[in-house]
């Protein structure tokens, strides 16, 4: 299985693809982080990622789209570009046709590392050493992305099929 993973940002949006199958060490395809200028209209950097993202599906053809939740925070205004970037985010998957899927940043660590908890270093070491790495990828937000992409690489697939038969059972149940 082929995964787009992005860490959603405005500034910097983590991308990262890898391919690979549950419990097992993925293989890295590449990774990018868009980047847009702070001082720039909100329309145009929104474009800008839309383009971007739609740009590196064309490229890569993943068989599905994994894109971290956005969780409250602190500062609302930083939390409202996240909140927007992650749309578009999910939008390019959708846009593509591609199952998409969101996960907690608690989960992605969990699944990752194996605690919720982890801080980034954490999750960055064990990226390196997942997909077999000669350095940690950087920036963080790439490290990130590549960790989203592997966490729904190894729970995506066991998530879907509960959603499939919890659909499948609400069917019959309405007969």
């Amino acid at each position: 299985m082929r995964v787009l993973g992005i860490d959603p940002g405005l500034t910097r949006c983590g991308v990262g693809v890898v391919e690979g199958v549950p419990g097992r060490p993925g293989t890295l395809i590449d990774y990018h982080v868009v980047r847009s200028d702070p001082d720039e209209d909100i329309a145009l950097r929104l474009l800008h990622l839309d383009r971007s993202l739609a740009e590196l599906v064309a490229r890569h053809q993943p068989e599905s789209v994994a894109v971290e939740r956005v969780f409250a925070q602190h500062n609302t205004h930083s939390v409202m570009g996240t909140a927007q970037a992650s749309a578009v985010a999910i939008l390019a998957g959708s846009r593509a046709g591609l199952p998409v899927q969101t996960y907690t940043p608690s989960e992605v660590k969990a699944a990752v590392t194996g605690s919720g908890t982890a801080d980034k270093a954490q999750v960055t070491a064990m990226v390196t050493r997942l997909l077999r790495l000669d350095a940690p990828p950087k920036p963080a937000d790439a490290a990130d992305a590549l960790a989203i992409a592997i966490c729904h690489i190894w729970r995506g697939g066991t998530r879907a099929k509960i959603q499939a038969a919890a659909i499948a059972a609400a069917r019959r149940s309405s007969r």
